[in-house]
């Protein structure tokens, strides 16, 4: 994309297009890239965060992070303040995938240990996980009990057995955002997600192995204070949401929205696909509490998943989870919408923040984040296709900039269906195997559009969110084995 005429060079990773540039703009907008992260990205990017400065409430800039692309209403990667008495809360600013996020857990093998086994890591991961679309889980719930899951999300793992006690502390908002309430939840959405509690879906979701070598390691000390004290030390990164739960809850919000955004409330959004309410409504409130829901099924989700990653590892190299040192890093979300406390124009104050495609990066002596990580930041995780890395990066004071929100992953440069076009799955995963990455997809297609080739480079995306001050990098992340669906 060339960069358009009226973006304003701030520096070398920031970007402005002043209010004047679309009518109806509230607020300027900021991309975060280097120029040549900007001259890749998607025309949409521009106009989509233009068109999000126009949304009622909005505070200080509308932003993309250094990984977005086009995506529904908001860019991926998008983030907005709103100012919750005046402003809106938006389903196209938080994403379909409710609390889609990451999770990292640590063992205390070194690659050594695992390659012999790692063929059958891989199978007996993929066989315990449920991949690809329409996958249902192990867990066999009612309607009721599912409902009591997503209003207590992790909270109910713990009960169940399916989680350590440490797995909430590490779980953003201790894994369960409070407020949830299912009597806002459409039956058709509870019918959608009560049997897929512990499966991974399909696209963009997968589960890896990943090596973290001596050479990757950016930052020792904030590594060590992360759990990465090992040369080549082995660990596991997964990332799915709320599954066809938290998309039902989002179809059905947007259609209301659209009903009486207009009608009702008065709102005119340059693109239907930014339907929203004020947030103080009735219809922006129970919208509010249905997304909770979404956010606390996807935390039980990954939780249950863990589970099964935990068992898996003990009965391959037959020694307990605890004795294998299977310690979660931490659980972060990249599509909510959340209420925090931060400074504006010098002043604290309450605002809503939208982050679509963008992770929350508190900074060091930020409350919200453990105490364990109080000297070093919270931990952020920006996963990578399955052919290049990830990295696990800290949050900065810097990040205020940006209410604390950072990139999320490499982001997409091309189309599944292009990727599919370009790539043939059973090539992909001979071609990878090749080069000491196993494998395994419940659907070849699903592999071809993963390719690598199809996203951004996560070293540039990495490297220019340090630069712009919003995380730094402390590990890389090698990928050795992976499932997906």
């Amino acid at each position: 994309m060339p960069i358009p005429a009226g973006v304003k060079k701030v520096s070398d990773t920031i970007w402005e297009i002043p209010v004047s540039y679309k009518p109806g703009m509230l607020v300027p907008a900021r991309i975060y890239a280097t120029e040549k992260l900007l001259s890749e990205m998607d025309a949409g990017v521009i106009d989509q965060v233009t068109n999000v400065a126009c949304l009622p409430g909005i505070i200080k800039y509308a932003y993309c992070m250094p990984d977005g692309h086009w995506g529904y209403g908001f860019p991926i990667g998008g983030v907005a303040a709103m100012d919750p008495a005046t402003g809106v809360i938006s389903p196209g600013g938080i994403g379909f995938d409710i609390n889609c996020g990451m999770r990292l857990v640590l063992t205390n093998l070194a690659y050594e240990e695992v390659k012999p086994r790692l063929h059958e890591l891989v199978d007996a991961l993929f066989y315990k996980i449920p991949c690809g679309v329409g996958s249902t889980g192990f867990i066999k719930l009612s309607h009721n009990e599912f409902r009591e899951v997503v209003e207590k999300g992790a909270v109910w793992c713990r009960k169940k057995g399916y989680a350590w006690p440490q797995d909430l502390l590490f779980t953003e908002e201790g894994g369960c955002f409070e407020g949830a309430d299912a009597s806002k939840v459409s039956e058709k959405a509870i019918d959608r997600g009560f049997d897929q509690v512990g499966t991974l879906g399909s696209g963009n979701h997968y589960c890896e192995i990943q090596v973290a070598k001596p050479e990757n390691i950016y930052d020792g000390k904030t590594a060590k204070a992360f759990g990465f004290t090992i040369p080549d030390q082995v660990a596991v990164m997964f990332h799915c949401g709320s599954r066809g739960f938290g998309h039902q809850v989002a179809t059905d919000y947007l259609q209301l929205f659209l009903s009486v955004m207009e009608k009702k409330y008065g709102i005119k959004v340059p693109d239907r696909e930014l339907a929203c309410a004020p947030f103080r409504s009735k219809e922006g409130q129970d919208y509010f509490s249905a997304m909770k829901c979404a956010v606390n099924m996807a935390f039980a989700n990954r939780q249950v998943i863990l589970h099964r990653i935990r068992e898996v590892f003990s009965e391959v190299f037959r020694r307990s989870p605890e004795d294998l040192g299977m310690d979660m890093v931490y659980d972060v979300t990249h599509n909510t919408a959340k209420l925090e406390t931060h400074v504006v124009d010098g002043r604290k104050k309450e605002v809503l923040i939208h982050r679509k495609g963008a992770t929350r990066a508190f900074a060091p002596g930020m409350e919200g984040i453990p105490g364990a990580y109080r000297e070093t930041g919270q931990p952020v995780i920006i996963g990578g296709s399955m052919e290049t890395g990830s990295y696990l990066m800290a949050g900065l004071a810097t990040g205020d900039q940006t209410f604390y929100s950072t990139s999320h992953g490499s982001g997409r440069t091309m189309s599944r269906h292009q990727a599919k076009r370009m790539y043939r799955g059973t090539k992909l995963q001979k071609d990878m195997e090749a080069r000491g990455i196993y494998v395994k997809s419940d659907s070849w297609g699903g592999l071809a559009e993963e390719a690598g080739a199809a996203y951004k480079d996560i070293d540039s995306v990495a490297e220019a969110t340090e630069l712009a001050g919003l995380s730094k990098r402390v590990v890389r992340l090698t990928p050795i084995g992976n499932i997906k669906g």
